[in-house]
């Protein structure tokens, strides 16, 4: 696995933070490193995603949070109405930068979708990749829609110079429909990319032990776990 990895979406509640704790699950072993760059919609002291990912995946995870605003809106929006200062995408590349020098693995976590501003110049998620040259690893949905929404973000990372790491689905259910059935085969040809593994509905839930001995079961050997699609659905 690269040493630097960005986590986006297609969308926002779709289920990046359990996808991000998996990945991070499945390197134990590593020293692992979760960068939210923007935590939004949480007051001081209350716990965000980056301490969510290393109470679900272990001790070896280090969480790191380079910005909080209060108000759970867009980041340059949620800045711009705290009066606080935004994190730039180089502020990000840089964050990430350092914590590869001392660690293994370093995921960074996006705020909603690739293209949703950090700033009000424009910067974004994808403009972190960029400068990081980092692939990106897209968490989509299970359901119907999810093909438009994943083939427009893997044309936006594509159009930017950027490489998809692969997909993984944030939140598949127990018993999934013909559509989410159906999108384990198409979601590869959607992106140009692997699916790399499907997380079950629910899994934020588990103690933090049973979903730590559980995550490998859900990704793909590319992603250090043991998931094949032909056993979903």
């Amino acid at each position: 696995m690269d040493s630097i990895v960005v986590v986006s979406g297609t969308g926002t509640e779709i289920g990046k933070t359990v996808v991000t704790a998996a990945v991070a699950a499945a390197a134990r072993g590593l020293r692992v490193a979760v960068l939210k760059p923007a935590q939004t919609g949480l007051a001081p002291g209350e716990p965000g995603d980056a301490a969510e990912v290393a109470r679900l995946a272990g001790e070896h995870v280090t969480p790191v949070e380079l910005a909080r605003f209060p108000e759970p809106l867009a980041p340059a929006t949620a800045a711009r109405r705290s009066g606080l200062a935004p994190v730039r995408p180089h502020e990000v590349a840089e964050a990430a930068q350092k914590l590869a020098t001392e660690h293994d693995l370093v995921l960074v976590e996006g705020a909603g979708g690739l293209l949703v501003r950090f700033d009000d110049e424009g910067g974004t998620l994808a403009d972190a990749a960029r400068l990081l040259g980092a692939a990106v690893l897209v968490v989509a949905p299970a359901g119907l829609g999810t093909l438009n929404a994943t083939a427009l973000t893997a044309e936006a990372l594509r159009s930017r110079g950027l490489r998809c790491r692969g997909v993984v689905v944030g939140s598949m259910p127990a018993r999934p429909d013909l559509a989410a059935r159906c999108n384990i085969e198409d979601l590869p040809v959607a992106a140009g990319a692997p699916l790399l593994g499907a997380v079950p509905a629910g899994a934020g839930s588990l103690p933090g032990d049973v979903f730590a001995a559980r995550a490998p079961g859900w990704l793909a050997p590319e992603l250090g776990g043991t998931w094949s699609p032909h056993r979903t659905g």
